[in-house]
């Protein structure tokens, strides 16, 4: 049998398409998937909430300061995803393709999430995880880091 991904660098390369559907070019795309049981919860990705104009429509940016209000992040739209239809997060792990921003991380462990497992490649993800460690936010945060050898503990 060829070598299958763990189930981390499974759900992360899942949060990689995710990020595919993003419709706000003001920065990277980001992907979120939530799981719990190595079962797919909720899936989010940068964009307006449902029904509203893009960013990448005509309306374009509804800039405030330097930030764009019509956009919501990917993890608060797979939060709200879940919620919307009745779906517990409560001690799932989130999988997202770069680093939280701090409201987003206070957002995913509010709701439950006591897991982030973020791309090796992501932007500064030492720093977010000693930030989550300085505010004693109970979530465990974790960076990946690929290696065919290395199996996850919870293979089925």
């Amino acid at each position: 049998m060829a070598d299958r991904p763990g189930w981390d660098e499974y759900f992360l390369e899942i949060a990689k398409v995710v990020a595919t559907r993003c419709t706000c070019d003001r920065g990277p795309k980001k992907g979120c998937v939530l799981v719990k049981n190595n079962r797919i919860l909720a899936t989010g990705y940068a964009g307006s909430p449902p029904g509203q104009p893009h960013c990448d429509s005509v309306f374009g940016h509804l800039m405030v300061g330097n930030h764009c209000l019509r956009t919501i992040h990917c993890e608060r739209n797979a939060l709200n995803f879940a919620a919307r239809y009745g779906v517990s997060v409560d001690g799932a792990t989130c999988y997202i393709t770069q680093s939280p921003c701090f409201k987003c991380t206070q957002d995913l462990v509010s709701a439950g999430i006591i897991r982030i497992v973020v791309s090796e490649d992501t932007y500064h993800p030492e720093e977010e995880r000693m930030r989550v460690e300085r505010e004693n936010l109970f979530c465990e945060f974790e960076v990946f880091k690929k290696s065919s050898k290395v199996r996850n503990e919870h293979e089925s």
